[in-house]
């Protein structure tokens, strides 16, 4: 069987596994072993497959899955179904995105195994998250904006129920509002579905591609404009992100940080699709220049004035988002390039980060730093596993959120126009205060005494208050607060561990990086691999 033949049998089943895994999970409601037994099986199962197709793109170029077939096409290729498309940029999303998946359901499990299932909602947790990860993976593997559109639908219901698991106020609240700000979003995106398909007739990316040439350039720029409102809400770019610091610090660490580190980059996959496929001409460069400006710097000094240690996450979630638009905005390879690199980099720091928040308020009972000091003297381990992503995340070299950063700002100066210098500059400046940021948290939560942080005095809570019920927190003294199970640790171990392999092997990657740049800049191989005629 060759390579091509393979892929045709491995393409749909990042979505068809866990949706098989969530009916299942769903079977067997009643017995928590046998649904984490095959959640973990799933992830697994879809995090080799994301392997194996990300080799044979790399071997083998654009691979595609016509799901259905609908006759032939008006441009003259073969018939049109259904378009499932793994190109280098796809494959190196869901890769990424599965390894996350699994290694924060291991966390996730972890968490329950030591508080016990009795205590949070095991059989609508998995099947749910298993769903969530279809709803990913099908966002990438998308060949139209249909399907593009059913994925987001998908991530939204599976988000809404993952972000108010537990009832509390807080979490209903804050999942009431992401699900309506993703509804006017969704409301856009159809609105741009409707109008794209009127002014072209098709929705497949492909063919909106070429057909897309011959609509008159105001009415492109109208349509490129109300798609990029409806990703720019997804990805949470200013001034479209204010609802991201209220929706996501309120539900637990898991959900947290799978949100955190995947969510957001779906709308940044999209936005890439939009700006290099369907409309490559560079109408709205200047306006993602400066979007991406002020999401830096609006984001980071956001975080500046932060004391919850998830809010502040939240907002340099906002401010980083700010380094794959530039990148994007750029239309250069180099610059691309490194938006690609930045995307997986960013996808497993911040992952990773929210998980060690997990950590924290195991230890210590809370995530405010007026509450928290000692940590290093009460944990040596769990400093390490906070300053190593922190210190990624401030893009400290050598570690990959520096090559990435200097991937752009080369990229930036190679411009040489004067927004691509303000933004060179305001990557400069949000790096520091980034660093400044989690320097800050460091010197607070971890270095200082308990006893001079200013609510130190304040008592632990119970795991259980904190993890599923932040409305009825409970202080009390217990044995187990304090501990961290192994359950935990691991993974988050592992994606340290990954994201220093991201380091350590950088000239791969960036090179693999390069080459989706190069695959997406010049449309014509995915062009003719999903419409079968030539490049």
């Amino acid at each position: 069987m060759t390579g091509p033949q393979l892929a045709q049998l491995l393409i749909p089943l990042p979505v068809l596994i866990p949706l098989l895994g969530a009916a299942l999970t769903l079977i067997g409601s009643r017995r928590p072993r046998y649904q984490r037994l095959i959640t973990l099986v799933a992830l697994t199962a879809v995090t080799a497959v994301c392997g194996v197709l990300l080799y044979l793109t790399d071997q083998h170029g654009t691979l595609v899955l016509q799901v259905g077939g609908w006759g032939q096409s008006e441009t003259g290729y073969g018939p049109l179904g259904i378009s499932l498309v793994v190109d280098r940029l796809a494959a190196l999303m869901l890769v990424v995105s599965t390894i996350v998946l699994l290694l924060v359901v291991v966390y996730a499990i972890g968490q329950g195994l030591r508080d016990g299932d009795d205590k949070q909602p095991v059989s609508i947790f998995l099947p749910t998250y298993l769903v969530l990860s279809a709803g990913v993976c099908n966002a990438f593997l998308a060949g139209d904006l249909f399907n593009l559109f059913v994925g987001f639908e998908v991530l939204l219901t599976a988000s809404f129920v993952l972000l108010t698991i537990g009832g509390s106020a807080d979490r209903v609240r804050a999942g009431i509002s992401y699900v309506m700000v993703s509804m006017v979003s969704s409301l856009i995106f159809l609105f741009g579905i409707a109008l794209v398909y009127a002014a072209t007739g098709t929705l497949n990316m492909a063919e909106l591609a070429v057909r897309l040439g011959g609509v008159a350039d105001g009415t492109r720029m109208a349509l490129f404009a109300v798609l990029l409102v409806a990703f720019g809400i997804k990805a949470a770019v200013f001034p479209l992100s204010a609802w991201l610091p209220d929706s996501y610090p309120t539900a637990p660490a898991p959900v947290t940080a799978v949100f955190a580190g995947l969510l957001t980059k779906v709308g940044v996959y999209a936005i890439i699709r939009a700006h290099s496929l369907l409309f490559p001409n560079g109408s709205m460069d200047k306006v993602l220049l400066v979007a991406a400006l002020l999401t830096m710097i609006i984001g980071i000094l956001g975080a500046v004035v932060q004391t919850d240690i998830k809010r502040l996450l939240s907002f340099t979630l906002i401010s980083h988002i700010g380094y794959m638009v530039f990148g994007i905005a750029l239309s250069s390879r180099l610059g691309m390039a490194g938006a690609i690199y930045y995307v997986a980099h960013h996808i497993i720091v911040q992952t990773t980060l929210f998980l060690v928040v997990g950590l924290i308020e195991r230890q210590a009972g809370a995530s405010t730093l007026r509450r928290l000091g000692g940590l290093a003297a009460a944990s040596p381990l769990l400093a390490f596993v906070f300053v190593v992503p922190a210190l990624n995340l401030g893009g400290i070299p050598p570690f990959s959120g520096f090559i990435g950063k200097v991937a752009l700002l080369e990229a930036g100066t190679q411009d040489g126009s004067v927004l691509a210098w303000a933004l060179v500059a305001g990557s400069v400046i949000t790096s520091l205060l980034t660093l400044w940021v989690v320097t800050r948290v460091w010197t607070k939560a971890f270095w200082r005494a308990r006893v001079d942080a200013p609510d130190g005095e304040m008592a632990m809570a119970t795991p259980s208050a904190l993890l599923f019920n932040s409305d009825d927190v409970e202080f009390a003294d217990r044995d187990d607060v304090g501990r961290m199970p192994a359950g935990m640790v691991v993974p988050t171990m592992a994606l340290i561990a990954v994201g220093l392999a991201l380091t350590v092997f950088a000239g791969p990657i960036f090179g693999y990086a390069e080459r989706a740049a190069d695959e997406i800049m010049d449309r014509g191989e995915y062009i003719s691999a999903v419409l079968g005629g030539p490049p």
